[in-house]
């Protein structure tokens, strides 16, 4: 009988769970592009001008040029935090969003769950190669995971389809 042992003192059978035959695995782990942050990164590179500017300016105040530098540097520590504390993993399983530095948010989708898999591309995300996919959930009408300005869409969509099939088999 499938799942079912023996004691070894009585010869009782014991029902215990069967031990899941394959493992989960890592498939990829994505991450939005550095495009996502463009406006940021530029902002910021205003932001170095203008302080370099005001500081190297005859009658300038280095104050405002170490304030300018500062702010400038701020902003992309904030952008590289952004861009390494937001991913998506996809695994043999499950398909996992991550986001957040200090509070965390965790959402997983089991790829039995899968409903649709949408990949969106703009005018400007087909120029630079990005898109967003999203992935529905059977279990739950609003349930969806969004992976927005990631690199080579499509082969990522293709990659969790692909996953999902082999899981469904």
């Amino acid at each position: 009988m499938a799942g079912a042992a023996f004691c070894a003192r009585c010869g009782a059978r014991i029902f215990a769970p069967k031990p899941e035959d394959r493992r989960e695995y890592a498939l990829t782990r994505i991450l939005p592009s550095w495009w996502h942050f463009t406006g940021t990164i530029v902002f910021a590179a205003i932001v170095l001008i203008v302080a370099v500017g005001a500081a190297a300016a005859p009658k300038g105040d280095a104050r405002i040029g170490v304030i300018g530098v500062a702010l400038a540097g701020l902003l992309i520590a904030r952008v590289s935090l952004l861009r390494r504390n937001t991913s998506w993993s996809l695994t043999s399983d499950r398909v996992i969003e991550r986001r957040g530095f200090i509070a965390t948010r965790r959402r997983e989708m089991e790829l039995a769950d899968v409903r649709s898999i949408e990949v969106e591309r703009s005018a400007m995300q087909r120029m630079l190669g990005l898109g967003d996919v999203k992935v529905a959930s059977a279990a739950s009408v609003d349930f969806m995971i969004k992976m927005f300005d990631i690199p080579d869409p499509e082969r990522m969509a293709e990659i969790l389809r692909k996953a999902r099939l082999k899981r469904l088999a």
